[in-house]
């Protein structure tokens, strides 16, 4: 197998928090909406649906926040919380897994609480099922007794908002998505966006950095902002040893040879997964169960973790026959097209 859980859970450019990376990304988290860089369309209907809910002293509707991994769903959460003055509650859809459980931290909310729910599909229908009238009455029934005897207890609740982030809308049912008033995408980022957020957290981390590295790191982070503010921290390791903390050009373009990140912010992974499609089945169609056993990978793994960017980048294509590499991939992994060469012939 290319990778287990372990190795992925060192992998440098994997967009989900990392256990040993939470202190660290904590501290680099926007506090307020102008802290926060990019997403400025959802910024902009965020500030004013939060200053009309505060002008009617209302909390705010329930928002669902979804896309790819470490975009700022959770900072987004967080920010809503001090924008209103309110406290968070923070869990994940698997840790709740009985009625109990939910029944336990909604009672103890408070007015204009925020409920942050992350990875939200994961969430047991059950549970989901108790949510409606959670989210649409501020009501909570609970079932005592079993059989004839059975009988519903109605609790109300305070008048509190559910902030429900995920990578996959699409698990959602559609009466689930259909209460959340609020319903944004976040998209990936751009390189000027990313450099801001490179900028940003060098003042925090009081790193001395050039702006020709902040670009450079900016280049390589996938266009995700946490995978950035990792880098950063893995080339300020560098400098500091190297190049007496400064962090400058050179020494960034030596850190990320080092950690064997491209220029597209591909590792080794990445590549492996595209020269497997190009050498060994001449760059497709081939199907996602024949990589995987070509690579000794988990289809699931391909699928989520490592398609997505190559995909968004260019250099793999999904066809109803299989996935395709593309000439930019050829042409980034120095690779000949056999294909184009025999139409030439």
């Amino acid at each position: 197998m290319l990778m287990n859980e372990d190795q992925e859970e060192n992998r440098i450019v994997n967009p989900e928090e990392l256990k040993k990376d939470e202190a660290f990304d904590l501290s680099l988290r926007p506090k307020n909406l102008k802290e926060f860089v990019g997403q400025q369309k959802i910024k902009n209907n965020l500030q004013i649906f939060m200053d009309a809910a505060k002008g009617r002293g209302e909390p705010i509707e329930h928002v669902l926040l979804y896309g790819p991994p470490g975009l700022g769903k959770t900072s987004l959460a967080h920010i809503m919380a001090s924008e209103m003055g309110v406290n968070i509650r923070v869990t994940s859809g698997p840790a709740l897994e009985r009625s109990g459980d939910l029944a336990a931290i909604l009672t103890n909310l408070e007015d204009g609480d925020i409920l942050f729910i992350d990875e939200i599909h994961r969430m047991n229908k059950v549970i989901e099922e108790i949510l409606y009238p959670a989210m649409e009455d501020y009501a909570l029934d609970i079932v005592i007794g079993k059989g004839p005897s059975a009988r519903t207890l109605r609790l109300d609740l305070p008048r509190f908002t559910i902030v429900g982030a995920t990578t996959k809308v699409s698990m959602l049912s559609s009466p689930f998505r259909d209460r959340f008033g609020n319903i944004y995408h976040l998209n990936f980022y751009n390189e000027n966006e990313i450099s801001q957020v490179i900028e940003r957290a060098a003042k925090i981390l009081k790193i001395n950095i050039a702006l020709a590295a902040a670009g450079k790191i900016a280049a390589r982070s996938r266009k995700t902002p946490r995978i950035a503010n990792r880098l950063l921290k893995r080339v300020r390791d560098f400098a500091q040893i190297k190049t007496a903390g400064l962090v400058n050009d050179e020494s960034t373009e030596k850190a990320l040879d080092m950690l064997d990140i491209d220029k597209f912010g591909l590792d080794e992974i990445d590549r492996i997964i595209l020269e497997t499609i190009i050498t060994k089945f001449n760059g497709g169609p081939v199907g996602l169960n024949t990589i995987a056993a070509a690579t000794g990978e988990d289809m699931a793994t391909i699928e989520d973790v490592y398609e997505p960017f190559l995909i968004q980048i260019g250099f793999l294509k999904r066809t109803p026959k299989g996935r395709v590499a593309t000439e930019a991939a050829y042409e980034h992994l120095g690779l000949k097209n056999s294909k184009n060469q025999n139409k030439l012939l």
